[in-house]
């Protein structure tokens, strides 16, 4: 016959531990939760509900604003995405003038000549090639900094290089998420 391992104390309950009420019944339980189908005072509900709106989405747009990973939408989630996002803010890019040169240019070609306006021309479309050339180098070394730090170039995700482009394309405050880093801070891949 095996031996029997001794009996472990008990140890007493203490009083008042437990969660000082009887459970409540079923019955008890969805009459405290039942409401009206139809309020009584619509216009107060609606406010109620408007104003519980509202918070909920300045709750989302600040935590969108900080980079907060639960409140991005799909396209801004995930490791990868936060380092290309901190990788082009890290640096200045060609696309972020593109907007206000496009603007010179524009009120250039009023107030200038029309054999000056020609030559405006190719320089705007010299600015545009530029700043394409500069989006794409800002990718290909993106994704190269990536795949270095990930062990090859399968394991980066897909369309990071149009990502790339877009976000150095935008103006630098107008950015969403906004930028987490300052221009020339070193990055670090954080997945």
């Amino acid at each position: 016959m095996a031996k029997k391992a001794p009996a472990e104390p008990v140890v007493p309950v203490p009083q008042g531990s437990g969660k000082g009420r009887a459970t409540p019944s079923r019955r008890e339980a969805e009459q405290a939760r039942r409401r009206p189908l139809v309020p009584t005072d619509r216009k107060q509900a609606q406010r109620t509900s408007r104003t519980a709106a509202a918070a909920e989405r300045e709750r989302v747009r600040v935590g969108m604003a900080r980079g907060e990973e639960r409140y991005l939408p799909a396209r801004d989630k995930g490791p990868q995405r936060r380092f290309v996002r901190d990788a082009v803010d890290a640096r200045w890019t060609i696309g972020e003038f593109l907007i206000p040169i496009f603007i010179v240019f524009f009120i250039g070609t009023f107030v200038t000549p029309v054999g000056i306006q020609v030559y405006l021309e190719f320089v705007l479309y010299g600015v545009l090639a530029l700043t394409i050339l500069d989006a794409l180098l800002v990718a290909w070394s993106v994704r190269r900094k990536l795949a270095a730090r990930l062990g090859g170039k399968d394991k980066v995700d897909r369309g990071l290089n149009l990502y790339t482009v877009m976000r150095a394309a935008q103006f630098r405050s107008l950015r969403t998420p906004k930028p987490q880093v300052k221009r020339g801070d070193r990055i670090e891949y954080r997945g």
